[in-house]
């Protein structure tokens, strides 16, 4: 009765349209009260556990760090460095973004902010040298994905909170391969688009002084890149002390180094920090209360039950498992299905003998991709908002970069060493 609620209220609310989180936290509310005897508070008290981490701190200093680099110049001085190498050859700005997002994945952890940072500003770039704007804009909101698989990542640190076979350390390093394949592929898509289209930019070719004098004011930018991945596995400080660290160095470079953050922007950047970091653990919170329910009701152990009462081999598991998350990605943001899926998935990949980085890997780039597909797609609404442009018509451009995504997919689910080789060498 109690899942029965809870399931039919879920896609209910869904349906009509309530935001995730509401939706997440009023189903589980309906199941507690009218489908079992569990007091209410039971379900406040879930959702305060599912925001009660030391590692969860690390989500509000890392997004607060990437709006502190698109207000302090460095995202433009990235933006600068890329282009200028790449600008010019045919597809050069598409290049630029794509080459842009990954530096700035290395700092961010988030795909919204890596969307409404670069992506928005190499829209406008690529829309000004003769680029469609639909295709500009579809660009941006696939290549964003990569913020959630280059370390530093808010989506692992919620996915090591959940599989306690993994370490945070761990994950990061182990996106670092995967993350250069999705550039790579992402790459190729904009040569064989840009080939088709004829995209080239009008601007001069910069000379030898302005291309060294850019990438010297580009370094303080890309020094952030080096100091938080490599303090991380280094082992001067954690994840989270790393966030923080991000948040000075952004802060010193903005206001000291490229002065183009002042005191009185301060407040704006702050304020929308927090809105987004509210909004994500609003939905923490509430996938904590909703995954509460599953538990409780021995959810995750039928599952398990069924799924190996099936004789699947480990790549079939795999195999199915890739179908099921696209399938869920669809209208579920990748941070409650990471605490819905995972406790209920991870111990059968691990029985199955599927190592748990390696399938890590897999969850995550599922349920990231859903960020660009359709009804929830979050990215694409983040990138119609910032540049004013449809949802339709990103839509209709991001057929390629969807195939190319199933593709490294495919990749990286049957060629485990793309995500375990680099953490076993460097002893995770």
């Amino acid at each position: 009765m109690m899942i029965s609620i809870l399931f039919v209220s879920f896609f209910i609310l869904m349906a009509v349209g309530v935001p995730i989180a509401f939706t997440l936290a009023i189903s589980t509310w309906l199941a507690v009260i009218l489908g079992s005897r569990y007091p209410q508070i039971v379900v406040i008290k879930e959702m305060f556990s599912g925001v009660d981490s030391f590692p969860l701190l690390a989500v509000p200093f890392f997004i607060l760090a990437a709006e502190l680099m698109t207000g302090g110049a460095l995202t433009h001085h990235l933006l600068r460095l890329a282009a200028q190498f790449v600008g010019r050859a045919r597809g050069g700005l598409g290049y630029a973004s794509i080459i842009s997002t990954t530096l700035f994945a290395g700092i961010s952890g988030s795909a919204l902010a890596a969307a409404a940072g670069p992506g928005a500003m190499t829209i406008r770039m690529m829309e000004k040298s003769g680029y469609e704007k639909r295709y500009a804009s579809a660009l941006a909101a696939a290549v964003a994905i990569v913020d959630p698989i280059i370390p530093p990542s808010i989506t692992m640190i919620i996915y090591a909170l959940q599989d306690n076979r993994v370490s945070v350390g761990g994950l990061f390093v182990a996106g670092v391969i995967p993350g250069l394949l999705i550039s790579a592929a992402m790459c190729l898509v904009n040569f064989y688009i840009s080939r088709k289209r004829n995209y080239r930019s009008m601007d001069l070719r910069p000379t030898l002084a302005e291309m060294v004098r850019t990438t010297v004011y580009a370094m303080p930018a890309v020094a952030l890149i080096v100091i938080v991945v490599g303090g991380i596995r280094a082992g001067y400080f954690t994840p989270t002390e790393a966030s923080v660290i991000a948040v000075f160095y952004s802060l010193f470079c903005g206001m000291f180094i490229y002065r183009s953050l002042h005191v009185r922007d301060l407040p704006d950047i702050i304020f929308r920090s927090a809105m987004i970091t509210v909004g994500i653990l609003l939905i923490l919170a509430a996938a904590r209360a909703f995954a509460w329910v599953l538990i409780i009701e021995g959810v995750p152990q039928y599952m398990a039950d069924l799924i190996i009462s099936w004789n699947l081999s480990p790549i079939m598991f795999l195999l199915a498992v890739n179908v099921l998350l696209l399938l869920f990605g669809t209208f579920m943001d990748p941070l409650p299905g990471v605490m819905i899926l995972v406790p209920i998935l991870a111990p059968i990949a691990f029985s199955l003998g599927i190592d748990p980085i390696h399938f890590a890997m897999i969850v995550i780039l599922n349920l990231t991709i859903g960020l660009i597909t359709p009804p929830v797609g979050q990215l694409l609404y983040v990138v119609s908002a910032a540049v004013r442009i449809r949802v339709s018509e990103i839509s209709r451009e991001m057929t390629p970069f969807l195939i190319a995504y199933v593709v490294i997919l495919l990749v990286i689910t049957f060629i485990p060493a793309l995500s375990t080789w680099l953490p076993r060498l460097t002893g995770f």
